[in-house]
């Protein structure tokens, strides 16, 4: 009956033993659990990124093929459309990358005249009457970008965009030592929406208008933030503004057409602070409306472009009396591409316009000027590395429509020539160039002054 007894008391106080030893490896295999949930969440987590990114990527690729089409031009051609990002190089968000690119440029140069806007790497014009050969380095043409893809809008958009500088902004202050110390200038901030399936881009913000030739710019490692006949045969400028780019046969075969519709701020040169939105073009709401056709295919581009605006000389408020007339109109029109036939290089545009001095025409001069112009490019490329390159630019304003609203010392007419030996490797590349440029300018009513201005150039660049 006792030994019953003791059997009835163990069993009851065994499951409770066990039971008290069982709870802490429960606890612990619950804790156990948790933690591998824990960790499965985080690995889906982090895989979830990392389609997103990988998602992110396509249509950033999708997004730059319908934004920026490659064009027919030579790669090394750095004057003013960078080559889009290929490769992510670090992400700022979930399924944003942002690719940082850029060139290095060193120009060593020698000439015999002084010239409009600057020595060195962005001269124009020789400057009438300027006396004394000079020479210098100059880094200026540098540059660096960050190129934005990825983010998500809304359906099937995506965003992107570019801030881009280089270091034409002056330098720091005028005393002996500012001439080593250049400023940085913004060049291009923008941002993009684009529709991958439909072949639709939206770009706000700074950015070229469409008159400048972003196919078709002349080859050169010396001029290239003010590129071989800019102002000699070119035209155009950067402006906030906004441009929708609408691709015509979208996912066809063959030469791939587009239209791009662009509106930018009014601009003039005064009267009122240039600085401070208080010019003729800015009088009002007269913004400067653009559009260009352009076609690509494999190894040649073509375009058209056309630009009007309409400036108010009284300025903002009407507070200035006007210098000869209330109001210019601004015209201007367009045809360029460029061909790549094997190793040839060829390029060029010609235009015809009448008060284009807001987008760098009539020689940089501002009036109810016409003028007509444009420049030719043939290159060779000897060997995968070594190319010769000849450009010769050409810009003629009307001589009575600038004396009667520049004066008698006005830009006529001005003829810029050029050659150069380009070696480029990877990365890198070395040319020799020699510009030249013959400028007639106004001497009274009817006498001419011809100025002629010569410069030799070594320069250098390493792409990134």
């Amino acid at each position: 009956m006792r030994s019953t007894l003791v059997r009835r008391v163990r069993r009851p106080l065994a499951l409770g033993i066990a039971c008290a030893l069982a709870l802490p490896l429960a606890a612990q295999a619950q804790t156990a659990t948790a933690a591998r949930e824990q960790q499965l969440e985080q690995r889906v987590d982090q895989l979830e990124q990392e389609l997103a990114q990988l998602k992110a990527m396509i249509q950033a690729q999708k997004q730059q093929q319908a934004a920026q089409p490659a064009p027919a031009a030579p790669a090394q051609n750095v004057a003013a459309a960078p080559a889009a990002a290929s490769k992510p190089v670090f992400s700022s968000a979930p399924g944003v990358s942002v690719a940082l690119h850029g060139f290095v440029s060193a120009s060593a140069f020698s000439q015999n005249k002084s010239f409009t806007f600057g020595n060195g790497t962005n001269a124009e014009f020789p400057v009438p009457g300027s006396k004394g050969s000079l020479s210098g380095m100059d880094v200026r043409n540098s540059r660096f970008w960050l190129d934005f893809s990825g983010a998500k809008f809304a359906g099937d958009w995506v965003g992107g965009g570019r801030i881009e500088m280089d270091f034409f902004g002056g330098f720091n202050g005028t005393g002996a030592y500012s001439q080593q110390q250049p400023t940085p200038r913004l060049r291009q901030a923008y941002m993009d929406i684009t529709n991958p399936l439909t072949g639709t881009t939206v770009r706000v913000g700074q950015q070229w208008e469409l008159m400048f030739p972003l196919d078709n710019v002349p080859d050169s490692l010396s001029h290239i933030a003010f590129p071989l006949g800019f102002g000699s045969g070119m035209v155009g400028w950067r402006f906030p503004g906004v441009v929708v780019m609408q691709d015509l046969n979208h996912g066809s075969d063959g030469a791939k057409w587009r239209l791009d519709l662009g509106a930018f701020e009014g601009h003039w040169s005064g009267p009122g602070d240039n600085v401070n939105y208080l010019t003729a073009g800015n009088a009002g709401f007269r913004p400067q409306l653009e559009a260009r056709l352009r076609v690509a295919d494999k190894d040649w581009v073509a375009y058209a472009a056309a630009h009007y605006s309409e400036v108010n000389l009284k300025g903002v408020g009407d507070t200035v009396a006007a210098p000869i007339k209330d109001k210019v109109k601004s015209v201007g029109y367009e045809v360029g591409g460029a061909w790549t036939p094997g190793p040839w290089v060829f390029k060029g545009l010609l235009y015809t316009g009448n008060g284009l001095g807001q987008i760098f025409g009539a020689l940089a001069q501002f009036g109810d000027i016409s003028e007509s112009g444009g420049y030719v490019q043939a290159g060779y490329k000897f060997t995968p590395n070594w190319s010769v390159y000849a450009f010769y630019g050409m810009a003629k304003p009307d001589r009575n429509d600038v004396l009667r609203w520049i004066g008698a010392a006005g830009r006529l007419k001005s003829q810029q020539s050029a050659l150069s030996v380009q070696y480029a490797a990877g990365a890198y590349a070395l040319s020799a160039e020699w510009m030249h440029d013959k400028l007639d300018s106004a001497n009274g009513a009817a006498a001419t002054r011809t100025t002629t201005g010569n410069q030799v150039s070594l320069n250098g660049i390493y792409k990134f």
